[in-house]
This record gives structure tokens, C-alpha cells and sequence, in this order.
């Protein structure tokens, strides 16, 4: 007689299972290990970004504040130099010199002015303050300036303020 084992379905069902969640139960913790060091890793990723926003933050302050007193101290000169030219009993070469000082600013700073009197009106570079009745002119020509126009390098820094001519009926 030989001896067989025979196995029990429900015993060997039941092992199965308790394998199959102690593997689950394996795979949760690995899961949860994963999610740990990329919360982490996120985290420290935030971290660093908020860093470097307030880093840029500062650093366009400061950079704001240098372009200020750049300015600022070139006006503070020309000041001192209008009001030396105001207590002058002769003030036209001192106006003379200051005018000079702030051209040559302008011109440092890629400042140039509008050329437009005897020009045709342009609605991108002038802004038409009014317009004069001529019978001897070509309609839509700037025949007076109030106020200079500027060009920044390319960009424009403010329309010229202009009158244009307009041909009599």
C-alpha cells in the first residue's frame, strides 16, 4: 500500500491567499517607500524654487535701486549746475553748458530726438495737437512742434506733439 498525500484545497487555497497579501502587503510598503522619496524629492524641489524667487526678488530690488541712484546722481550734477548758472549775473553759458551735459546724456543713454517739422504727419511717432488751414501746403505735413519726440535705441519714449498743416477747400 503505498501511502499518498492528499492534499487539502481549502488548506491549499488558503496558503495561496495568505501568499498573495503578503505579497500586496510587500508591495504597499515598497508603493509607500516610493511615494516617500518623491514627496520628498518634491519638496526639496519647492524648496529650492521659492529660494530662487526670492533670490530673483532681491536681486531686481538691487538692481532697481542702482539704476535709481545712477539717475539720480546725474540729476543731483546738472542741479548743481543750473543753480550755479541761476546765481551767475551772466546765466547763458552756464544754461549753455548744462544743456550740453544733458544732450550728452541723452545721446550716452541711446536717447535721440524726432526730426518731423516739414514732414508728413505720422500717427505712430506724432500725436496732432491741431490742425491749421493753409492754401499754400500739402495736406497732412507737420508745420510746427510743441513738444520733442524721443526714440529710446529702436522703441519709441514719447510721440511728438505737433501741428499739422491741412489744405484749404
Amino acid at each position: 500500500m503505498s501511502t499518498k498525500k492528499i492534499s487539502d484545497p481549502k488548506k491549499q487555497t488558503h496558503e495561496t491567499s495568505q501568499n498573495k497579501i503578503k505579497k500586496l502587503e510587500d508591495d504597499i510598503r515598497q508603493l509607500k517607500v516610493e511615494l516617500n522619496e518623491k514627496n520628498d524629492k518634491y519638496l526639496r524641489t519647492l524648496a529650492d524654487f521659492q529660494n530662487y524667487q526670492k533670490r530673483i526678488e532681491k536681486e531686481l530690488i538691487a538692481q532697481k535701486e542702482d539704476i535709481k541712484k545712477k539717475y539720480l546722481l546725474e540729476l543731483l550734477d546738472q542741479i548743481e549746475l543750473l543753480k550755479k548758472a541761476y546765481d551767475d549775473p551772466d546765466p547763458k553759458p552756464g544754461l549753455k553748458l548744462l544743456l550740453e551735459n544733458m544732450d550728452k546724456f541723452l545721446k550716452k543713454e541711446g536717447i535721440t530726438y524726432i526730426e518731423c517739422k516739414g514732414k508728413p504727419f505720422d500717427y505712430q511717432l506724432h500725436n496732432a495737437v491741431s490742425t491749421v488751414e493753409q492754401s499754400e501746403c500739402v495736406d497732412g505735413t507737420v508745420i510746427d512742434e510743441i513738444k520733442k519726440g524721443y526714440f529710446m535705441g529702436e522703441k519709441l519714449l514719447r510721440p511728438s506733439h505737433v501741428i499739422v498743416a491741412k489744405k484749404k477747400p
